[in-house]
Formats: structure tokens, C-alpha cells, sequence
């Protein structure tokens, strides 16, 4: 199983290569799944995975000159500081067992992996519904850094529980709220992704961390970021888009009724 997970590793990479957005909601499903991996540490190594990843997937639009880095700033310290709130806080004070009203009990594993597939499936619509931007008004820069700093913390939090890079959630909340192109968006988004997660990684560092198995899946990881990126110019984005929110849609499913009922 862990050929098939390094396997599905190469596969998120060039996802995230091709449309520089969801490939790495699937990380922590590999891990759980395929290797066996706790649900927290899961998440704990998909920071790092998803982080270095996004790293190179950014050089590209980084030669092309589609980065903002004012606005990576403005969303990627808030969103560090999600990040850290959910690792050293909310994390390690959930209790292995939560109740909910007094008759009904979840494992916190459970709660994690039910979280991750409502998570996913979110992403999934995403992909699948064209859900229309509202217009707003760019030019009130200020108020919109505003704007981009409170979904930034959102984003953080989300991407500390569940491991996730949230480009999902990034890159429509950079096109609502700026002028930027759809490319600047999705370079800026790789960005944001690269420096909260690797720097929220530093947070697990004091833990017990398989770093073999952690370096050969951001390996694989990486070469398919670097091949997804060669054939994006090749492949229509759309229907790619569409047949992986599809896969993701299935996905979730699997976890949520797997964890739920089984």
C-alpha cells in the first residue's frame, strides 16, 4: 500500500501542477488510508508535504511575474497565525472522546476525518458549480486587505485542523476581493499555501516525525507538480477541473459514510 500511496503522492502533485489548486485536499486521506497514519500526524505531515510542494509549483508563476506579494502577506500571516491556533490549541485541548448533547459520542480521530470529508466536499462543489463572485468594490483597498487578512485566519484554521492547503477557498476570495489576473491568483494562492504551511509545520517539530517516509512523499509529490506544470499549457484545465472534482466528490463520500456508519 505504500507503493500506491507514493503512487497517489505523484498524482497530487501534478493536480496541483495542472490547475495550482486542489491536488493536496487528498493528502491526508493517502497518509490515513494507504499508510496508516494517525489522523493528527497526518495533518501535521501534510503541512510540510503540501507546503514544499506549493514551493516549487510557485517558481513558474514566480519567473512569469503572477505573484502579488503584498497580498500573499496580507493572507498568509493571518493565516500562519489559524494555523498555529489550531495546532497548539484547539487540537491538542479536543478530548479522544467528544460529546454532543449528551447522547451522541465521536473519537476524535473520527471528528478529524468527518471534518476533512465535509472539507472535501465543499472543494468538490467547488470545482463542479459555477458559483458566480459577486462584484464588490476593488478599488477599496483597505477595507478588502481587511477582508483578505479575516479569510486568511479562516483559511489558517482549517488548513492547521485538517492539513489542507486551502487554494480552494484562496484563490475565489483573491478574485472577489482584488483586480489580480486568474493566474496571479493561482501563483499568489501557491504562495500563501507554501509559507503557512511550512512554517506552521515548525509547530510539530518537537514531535516524533517519520522523516523517510515524509521526504519520499513530498519527492513524489514535487516530480508531479513539475510534470502537471509541463502539461498544463497542454490539457484543458476545465475538464480536468471537472473530472477531479468529481474524484474528490466520490472521495468524500467514502470517508464521510466510512466513518460515520462504519
Amino acid at each position: 500500500m505504500v507503493f500506491v500511496a507514493y503512487f497517489m503522492a505523484l498524482f497530487v502533485g501534478i493536480i496541483l501542477g495542472i490547475l495550482g489548486s486542489g491536488g493536496s485536499i487528498l493528502t491526508v486521506p493517502i497518509l490515513v488510508y494507504l499508510i496508516g497514519i494517525k489522523p493528527v500526524s497526518a495533518t501535521a505531515y501534510s503541512l510540510f508535504i503540501v507546503g514544499v510542494t506549493a514551493l516549487v509549483g510557485a517558481q513558474r508563476f514566480f519567473r512569469n511575474g503572477q505573484i502579488n506579494y503584498k497580498i500573499s502577506l496580507y493572507f498568509a500571516f493571518p493565516s500562519l497565525l489559524g494555523v498555529f491556533v489550531s495546532r497548539k490549541w484547539i487540537l491538542p485541548n479536543l478530548s479522544e472522546s467528544l460529546h454532543f448533547f449528551h447522547f451522541f459520542s465521536i473519537k476524535k480521530d473520527t471528528f478529524i476525518l468527518v471534518f476533512l470529508g465535509i472539507v472535501m466536499l465543499i472543494a468538490a462543489l467547488s470545482m463542479l458549480l459555477s458559483w458566480k463572485i459577486n462584484s464588490v468594490d476593488k478599488n477599496n483597498i483597505e477595507n478588502n486587505l481587511i477582508l483578505i487578512a479575516f479569510d486568511g485566519i479562516v483559511v489558517g484554521l482549517i488548513t492547521g485542523f485538517v492539513g489542507a492547503g486551502g487554494g480552494f477557498l484562496i484563490i475565489p476570495a483573491l478574485l472577489l476581493l482584488t483586480n489580480i489576473s486568474m493566474n496571479e491568483a493561482i501563483g499568489t494562492s501557491l504562495l500563501i499555501i507554501a509559507i503557512k504551511s511550512i512554517l506552521g509545520f515548525t509547530a510539530e517539530l518537537n514531535n516524533i516525525i517519520e522523516w523517510n517516509l515524509l521526504f519520499t512523499f513530498t519527492v513524489f509529490s514535487i516530480s508531479g507538480i513539475l510534470i502537471g506544470s509541463y502539461f498544463s499549457k497542454l490539457l484543458n484545465g476545465g475538464i480536468l477541473k471537472k473530472s477531479f472534482g468529481i474524484f474528490v466528490l466520490l472521495i468524500s463520500i467514502v470517508i464521510l459514510t466510512k466513518e460515520i456508519f462504519f
